[in-house]
């Protein structure tokens, strides 16, 4: 109150420009019509093709809204942040654990925004207290487990209903949040302060897993695979099951992770046993079902409903890289059928995951018609759990209601299309579409292992590229499908 807007304004602008100003992006030419917002939505509708930059801005966009929804030391975004205009807003304003509230960080290592990871790690680290009391009250295990819903009272327990708020993997899924900030960084210091909350959660799956009396896999029940429903052999609905493939993947992966850490700083060596002797007899990643898809559950039930919002079993395929066409074909291929089954329409946030689902297949058409579908301009602001997500005029994607998750994931979304850098390879371009193939231009892109990447495109051909780290570092770089090795230049 002591100072003055001038004042105010100029130091604002100083600090947001210092985070928003590393990274720079074209897609196609830019527009200089000056368009008002909701009109040039309505325009990309009718003609998509011809506004290539409009993915730009809303990638822009997406980095914009991080950055104004958090700092280091302050809240996580949630649902709707700092825009919610109700005091009790839709789905109490709290932290979804079965893909909301991780969708709404998966963009900020690609875009250059990493420490606006801190405070989702800092809410994290304050699960684990409460979260240890959850796993013993309800499981009697080790560890500590979150389920689908906390808040910033440290809510671990399950959820309202067991048909959804049963799962437990919220805290093996936030795990992988906090590892995909110590891989674009680097930073050993914070992986050795975030370890022994990676370690608690494998902990607890390690506790809590079973074996399935009919494969001998090692699995985990009771869960749900959020938030979708079976068909019982008696024609009766049910959620709650034992071993659904979401679990199999998060704690394959949380087990790597964990194993990884361990064997970096050289401890906990029994553990290190116990997981390694542990991923022999898991469920695998993926298993593919009768009719060429990937099952979502340990026995090949069918679904209530076939094009469900959630599409938790593909969590092999993004965020984590268990599936790939690289590593996986055949499981990538299956992945393909799934999400071509649960067809392309859904509230805006499940659009954008497909967008992402798609980008990591290698398929940019695909990814780009979802991106044209998540853009499409709506002013429905009922709560909506189907088909019908959408963009406001203010960019904001719509559930509806507003959900912030959508516009995060489709940033997430746009940075997978063009670099991705989880097969141990900084591919440039692997998921370009057609619209977006004429020319454009990037710098400030992030690749895991703290590498920062300039590069241009014309004709879908990569013209130039830079890649820069902290130290000289040989890295494998695919360019116009050629792999190569350099060595990355040091960042100044």
């Amino acid at each position: 109150m002591h100072k003055t807007y001038d004042l105010q304004l100029q130091q604002h602008t100083t600090n947001y420009q210092k985070l928003f100003n590393r990274l720079d992006i074209r897609i196609g030419e830019p527009t200089t019509d000056g368009l008002p917002t909701d009109q040039r939505l309505a325009r990309f509708a009718e003609n998509a093709d011809a506004d290539p930059q409009m993915a730009a801005l809303f990638f822009q966009f997406g980095r914009y809204l991080s950055i104004s929804s958090t700092r280091v030391g302050l809240l996580p975004p949630n649902l709707q942040g700092l825009w919610a205009n109700q005091i009790q807003t839709p789905w109490n304003g709290d932290y979804h654990l079965d893909v909301n509230v991780q969708m709404n960080h998966w963009h900020l290592g690609p875009a250059n925004l990493s420490e606006l990871d801190f405070p989702l790690v800092e809410l994290v680290a304050k699960l684990v207290e409460p979260g240890t009391r959850t796993a013993k009250a309800y499981y009697a295990a080790d560890g500590w487990v979150a389920h689908v819903i906390t808040n910033i009272w440290g809510y671990t327990e399950p959820g309202e209903s067991a048909s959804w708020g049963v799962a437990n993997a919220g805290s093996g899924w936030l795990c992988n949040n906090l590892w995909e900030h110590y891989a674009f960084t680097k930073d050993t210091a914070y992986l050795r302060r975030i370890y022994p909350v990676l370690k608690g959660s494998a902990q607890f799956y390690n506790s809590a897993l079973m074996e399935d009396p009919k494969s001998g896999w090692l699995v985990t029940g009771p869960s749900v695979s959020p938030e979708n429903a079976f068909y019982l052999p008696n024609g009766n609905h049910a959620n709650v099951c034992m071993g659904p493939t979401i679990d199999n993947q998060i704690t394959r992966e949380l087990f790597t992770h964990v194993l990884t850490a361990a064997e970096l700083f050289g401890i906990d060596p029994a553990f290190q046993d116990t997981l390694r002797n542990k991923l022999k007899h898991l469920a695998p990643s993926g298993r593919i079902g009768s009719d060429g898809r990937i099952l979502e559950w340990l026995e090949e039930y069918k679904e209530v409903d076939s094009q469900h919002r959630h599409i938790s079993h593909l969590y092999g395929v993004f965020p984590a890289d268990l599936i790939s066409p690289y590593k996986t074909p055949e499981l990538a291929e299956a992945a393909k059928k799934s999400l071509n089954v649960r067809g392309d329409d859904g509230p805006s946030w499940a659009i954008a995951y497909k967008q992402i689902f798609w980008a990591r297949l290698l398929d940019g058409n695909r990814a780009y018609k979802l991106f044209k579908q998540l853009l499409t301009l709506t002013r429905e602001t009922h709560v909506n759990y189907g088909a019908g997500g959408g963009t406001y005029p203010s960019l904001f994607t719509a559930g509806p209601p507003m959900q912030i998750d959508g516009n995060f994931g489709g940033t997430a979304a746009i940075a997978e299309m063009l670099l991705q850098s989880h097969n141990g390879i900084i591919d440039l371009l692997p998921a370009l579409p057609d619209a977006w193939k004429g020319s454009g231009e990037i710098r400030g892109l992030k690749a895991r292992g703290n590498f920062t990447v300039d590069f241009e495109w014309k004709d879908g051909k990569v013209t130039h590229y830079h890649i820069t780290s902290p130290n000289p570092t040989r890295v494998k770089v695919k360019v116009n499908g050629e792999i190569n090795e350099i060595v990355s230049s040091v960042r100044s």
